[in-house]
């Protein structure tokens, strides 16, 4: 009987996985026209290097970006380039975006070739993941070769994919699993060559037991482990992970590299292993399509740059009428407007709810039970930072580490007066975000003027 490893704090929401886990993944046919926003990770916004009335063809780079923390776009279609116009993206904001018109030949360029990972020079693992425009695809869009280049004097032996998917609703990583094995074990042992290690971790959690037993498979004769995690949310968080697969603490404000270890999403390892196995870089999303609205629940192989519209269209569009739309899950995604905006590389579902399921009950005055604070994965006192946060009291919200927040929704969860206080503590943690970049900003202008 393995042990189920975990970590303090958390809850325990129900998971609505029954919906489409057993659901093979269905190949969405493209629409005519794509759009390829120039921002789609963390970091600094691409450029296109292509223009109006450019051939493109499928793995392509439309667009790069010279800051060390960014990641390339590829084109997901063969076809020509149409337009540079403002889109929407799911976080509310307009991004200069290149349209493409497929011609439904998906030609595919002559630069998608595979590698055998072990003819590289480890340094240049980096680089080859970067050329693949691969980003964490667990939601941060965090650019992956970033994490393969880790200070000098951090030590790193211990590589763990999480396939946690502890975010209810979500199953797209475990079709990965079911599915495609083969490329996320991959995708791991090129990250264990490039840092020349033998301690390899795929987390699961034990919801999930055919994914269990469908990895130990694939994982047979190598060096990776594994590991049978407790159903708890939220298990996926990188700090939490590496706590119940390792016993090691991130230091508070520190990153999973001063534990020694790095953490890669499920289908982000997946995406290194296709660059390595067939050559080609990051063009698609398998997105989760779920909730009683949608005449279907499905997980789609969706290529990049398709209009969410589009999707919801194909699929059969509604049967009831959708009083909330989220993209991503339901702890940590975002609630949207509208949907005319393309799936990116950080869009991981599309959920639709009814009024009934997304009403949001009326706040009352808190009973400090401490349910908040025993729930924190991170330690943290939500009932304070919350208090401080509507009363404007930023320099408070700073002293309690407002910073350390994850942002994963626990302690709204899990408050018996239902305090919506994951959003006034996210909005104070962007605050105290910006006040410390005016300061250090300010502090290297009085720098320079001495």
């Amino acid at each position: 009987m393995l042990k189920k490893l975990s970590f303090k704090g958390g809850i325990h929401p129900k998971d609505n996985k029954n919906q489409t886990s057993a659901k093979t993944i269905e190949t969405l046919t493209p629409p005519t026209e794509l759009i390829f926003p120039l921002a789609q990770h963390i970091g600094a916004p691409c450029t296109p290097c292509v223009q109006k009335g450019d051939y493109v063809k499928v793995g392509q780079k439309i667009a790069d970006c010279e800051a060390f923390v960014s990641a390339p776009i590829h084109s997901s279609v063969s076809g020509t380039v149409k337009d540079f116009k403002m889109y929407p993206v799911s976080n509310g904001s307009m991004v200069e975006s290149i349209v493409i018109e497929n011609d439904f030949q998906d030609t595919v360029d002559e630069s998608v070739k595979p590698i055998d990972y072990k003819t590289v020079n480890p340094d240049d693992i980096p680089k080859l993941v970067r050329e693949a425009g691969i980003v964490g695809m667990g939601g941060a869009a965090f650019p992956t070769h970033v994490k393969l280049m880790p200070p000098a004097d951090k030590k790193i032996d211990t590589i763990i994919v999480n396939c946690s998917e502890c975010e209810p609703y979500l199953t797209s990583d475990y079709r990965v699993m079911m599915e495609a094995p083969e490329e996320i074990v991959t995708g791991i042992m090129v990250v264990l060559y490039r840092f020349g290690i033998e301690n390899g971790h795929i987390a699961i959690e034990d919801n999930k037991p055919l994914a269990v037993e469908k990895m130990k498979e694939a994982c047979k004769n190598t060096p990776i482990t594994v590991d049978v995690l407790k159903t708890k949310y939220p298990q996926g968080g990188e700090k939490q992970l590496i706590y119940a697969v390792t016993k090691r603490k991130v230091p508070l404000g520190g990153l999973p590299a001063d534990a020694g270890a790095i953490v890669i999403n499920t289908d982000t390892c997946a995406a290194i292993g296709r660059k390595f196995m067939y050559g080609m870089p990051l063009t698609r999303r398998i997105v989760t399509v779920v909730g009683t609205p949608f005449s279907k629940e499905v997980n789609y192989k969706v290529r990049i740059g398709t209009p969410i519209d589009y999707i919801i269209e194909q699929n059969g569009g509604f049967v009831a009428e959708p009083k909330k739309m989220i993209i991503g899950g339901p702890m940590m995604g975002v609630a949207q407007f509208r949907l005319d905006m393309p799936i990116i590389k950080a869009t991981s579902a599309i959920l639709a709810f009814t009024e009934k399921e997304a009403h949001i009950p009326e706040e009352s005055a808190c009973i400090r039970c401490g349910k908040c604070v025993e729930q924190c994965p991170m330690g943290l006192m939500p009932l304070y930072l919350y208090d401080f946060a509507k009363r404007g009291d930023m320099d408070a919200c700073e002293k309690y580490n407002v910073d350390a927040c994850i942002e994963c929704g626990c302690c709204s969860f899990g408050c018996p007066a239902k305090r919506n206080m994951v959003q006034a503590i996210r909005v104070a943690k962007q605050n105290v975000l910006t006040e410390k970049r005016k300061r250090a900003q300010q502090e290297r202008n009085e720098q320079g003027g001495k």
